[in-house]
């Protein structure tokens, strides 16, 4: 009786290129793996040491290390920010100059996208020029004759500065990313909304705006967080206390003989970026989907 060698199945047999080939894609994983974590920390430690220390208090700011727990997890940091601190006015202010503004570049931003890319018209791509222009002005140079045209306007000591900048800053941008989102729309839609006898401007509410509203979304949240983080306009037009924007009422968070009051500064801090950090999240994929919507041509 003669022994049979039985010869190993197939699947069993690795050749050399392929390990190496799994080997490498092995090595690609986990390294892309490892640089998403590491992001993931340096994203989520900053957030996770400013909600931390909006609990701690005074001592334990000037006393303890940087990293070190807060000895009592209360709200009182929080408490003061909103009474003594007057957060809730601040925000109240913010959102007072955002909404209008926010409301007027994506209005007129829109508008103007929608003329310079679907209507024809002569001159249409010098006016693009021109607002391109703006963009590359910077708001720092504006502010000085600004400040003296609201104050013999009388304008100064009211909202209106703060809605008339940031609607002028935030317009050349916004024209130039809405005229190139109207560029990938097909115009088979206008030509046949039309020949139903549509006016231009019925063609833009109708369909225009409408299939452009994921890149608005996207519009209107980079414009949303350039409005309400910024200092320098709103320090330059606020000569008034009661009409202080957060940013700038954050600079005002002093105690006793002047020093910083860290735990009602750092509470402060947490409630604007945990409120601008929410909203993101709601229209996380709306903005995804705005920023791909430009960038094929229909």
């Amino acid at each position: 009786m003669t022994d049979t060698m039985t010869a190993p199945p197939r699947e069993n047999l690795v050749s050399p290129r392929a390990a190496t080939v799994r080997g490498r894609a092995y090595a690609r994983r986990l390294t892309r793996n490892l640089l998403v974590a590491l992001l993931v920390v340096v994203e989520v430690a900053p957030l996770l040491w400013l909600l931390l220390s909006s609990f701690k208090t005074q001592s334990e700011f000037v006393n303890d290390p940087a990293w070190s727990l807060p000895g009592k997890w209360d709200l009182h940091n929080y408490a003061d920010a909103w009474t003594s601190g007057h957060v809730g006015l601040y925000i109240r202010n913010s959102l007072l100059a955002t909404a209008p503004s926010l409301a007027l570049i994506i209005v007129l931003g829109t508008a103007a996208g929608f003329a310079l890319e679907v209507m024809i018209w002569r001159g249409r791509h010098q006016v693009l020029l021109v607002f391109l222009l703006g963009i590359m002005v910077p708001s720092q140079m504006i502010l000085l004759p600004l400040f003296r045209v609201y104050f013999q306007s009388g304008l100064s000591g009211t909202m209106w500065p703060l809605i008339i900048t940031y609607t002028a800053v935030g317009l050349p941008l916004t024209v130039f990313m809405m005229a190139t989102y109207f560029r990938a729309v097909p115009r088979e839609m206008f030509e046949a909304a039309t020949l139903d006898g549509a006016s231009m401007l019925t063609a833009f509410w109708r369909i225009g705006f409408p299939v452009v509203r994921n890149a608005v979304f996207t519009v209107a949240l980079v414009q949303f967080f350039f409005i309400w983080n910024d200092l320098l306009v709103s320090l330059t037009f606020t000569t008034d206390d009661s009409l202080r924007t957060i940013q700038v009422g954050l600079l005002n968070f002093t105690g006793q003989y002047g020093e910083t009051a860290y735990g009602p500064l750092f509470a402060a801090i947490s409630i604007n970026v945990v409120g601008a950090l929410v909203l993101y999240l709601l229209i996380n994929q709306r903005i995804i989907k705005g920023l791909t919507a430009g960038a094929v041509k229909g």
